[in-house]
């Protein structure tokens, strides 16, 4: 079974005995109790009368991990990856389901958990060491290397309250991976820190993985998680909405924020009303299927219609993404046509021999212009008009052609290497 699909009744009998895996979840559902005011847990002990409200913030929630991949988790904030990873890293416990994570885990989530604000960066580590079962050998062999990735210098004998939150940063990671785990839990915190250190965070987390760790990774940088992890969970107010391979989700992901965002593109009409506009639109056709990659041709057929004889027609059309973000454009005045005139039907067809975008669901807005392409007579939008596919994450929407200079050697694009 592929590390986060939803488990099957059929396979949760077994799924527990499979010896490679390294964290499986099954039907993990967390409930907290909400306390209108502090007196309300005081309230409902005496009267044993319930004085707090539920809620979920995981709902029967399952995936399995094998040892050595990762295993992004992505999701709005108040989604519960938080709550999820807590629960994998041992902080707190599942109200149900079952949860067996087999090797040792180690933790990077809020800033400064885990450790004791008035011990020093020093007495930290040895705390730290402790909960992850560290005996007192491995703890000598390692603090200098925790000290030493860290960068603390003599802050390390400090204590922790006197750390900005990039210091804390450093001392956390610098434990979570020095200590060898077989299993790195990573929340958002690594986005706190100056850029060199975050560099040298990612290096030390590649390394990791490339060396058979086994890693569940929450970030709302889709770069990371795609970079990381062969698979990717994608939680919904609690609830798994998707999972699979890491590619497949973070881009189901991002179109559900783009569409979110309310300016998804549904086909609509922007001109007057047809019974008394001078001209309109007709039709918009895609000529072939909507999805495709970047190397095939890509043509759109526009139908238009004029009352007056005349009236002079220019045609701009614009590719937007899901968030309405217009990447190109073409028109029939730009291309050098002289104004259409003639009443009756009309018909162009704009064709582009190789797309310039390298991934996402893309938008036609099809304007209808006067001779000086400055009045609008009809204006048309027709989503999922173009879907690009894309073969691995790019972190671009354009693939521009270009070329290197590296110690005299000469290596260049010409623009096909995305398709």
């Amino acid at each position: 079974m592929a590390p986060g699909e939803a488990l099957t009744a059929a396979a949760q009998a077994v799924v527990h005995d499979r010896p490679d895996s390294a964290v499986t979840a099954d039907r993990l559902t967390k409930v907290y109790k909400v306390y209108a005011s502090p007196w309300g847990r005081l309230r409902e002990a005496v009267t044993r009368r319930p004085a707090h409200m539920p809620f979920r913030a995981l709902d029967d929630v399952s995936f399995e991990l094998p040892a050595g991949e990762g295993l992004g988790v992505v999701g709005e904030n108040g989604a519960g990856k938080s709550t999820l990873l807590k629960i994998v890293a041992g902080v707190t416990r599942q109200t149900s389901g079952k949860l067996d994570v087999q090797g040792r885990v180690a933790s990077i989530l809020e800033l400064g958990s885990g450790f004791h604000h008035e011990f020093t960066g020093r007495q930290n580590i040895r705390l730290s060491a402790a909960i992850v079962g560290l005996d007192e050998r491995e703890l000598r062999e390692r603090t200098g290397d925790i000290i030493e990735f860290s960068e603390l210098g003599a802050a390390i004998d400090q204590p922790v309250r006197s750390y900005s939150t990039g210091m804390t940063m450093r001392l956390g990671f610098s434990i979570a991976v020095q200590v060898e785990p077989n299993i790195l839990v990573v929340d958002e915190a690594l986005s706190v820190g100056d850029g060199y250190f975050q560099k040298k965070c990612m290096d030390r987390l590649q390394a990791f993985v490339a060396g058979g760790g086994t890693l569940l990774f929450c970030s709302h940088a889709m770069y990371y998680v795609t970079a990381f992890c062969q698979e990717a969970l994608w939680l919904r107010q609690g609830e798994v909405a998707a999972a699979g391979p890491a590619l497949r989700v973070v881009g189901e992901y991002e179109r559900f924020l783009m569409a979110k965002s309310g300016e998804s593109v549904q086909e609509s009409d922007g001109g007057a009303d047809p019974a008394s506009a001078l001209a309109r639109i007709v039709a918009i056709r895609p000529h072939g299927a909507a999805r495709r990659r970047a190397s095939e041709p890509w043509a759109l057929e526009i139908e238009w219609e004029s009352r007056e004889e005349e009236l002079g027609f220019h045609l701009a059309v614009g590719l937007d993404t899901a968030d309405g973000v217009q990447v190109c454009a073409f028109t029939t005045e730009r291309a050098g046509f002289s104004p259409v005139r003639g009443r009756g039907s009309h018909r162009a067809v704009v064709t582009v021999p190789r797309l310039p975008m390298t991934k996402g669901d893309y938008s036609a807005c099809v304007f209808l212009l006067d001779e000086e392409s400055l009045h609008v007579y009809d204006r048309k939008v027709q989503a999922n008009v173009l879907e690009i596919e894309a073969g691995r994450f790019e972190p671009s929407l354009f693939d521009v052609p270009h070329e290197w200079e590296l110690d005299g050697r000469r290596s260049g694009t010409s623009g096909e290497d995305a398709s």
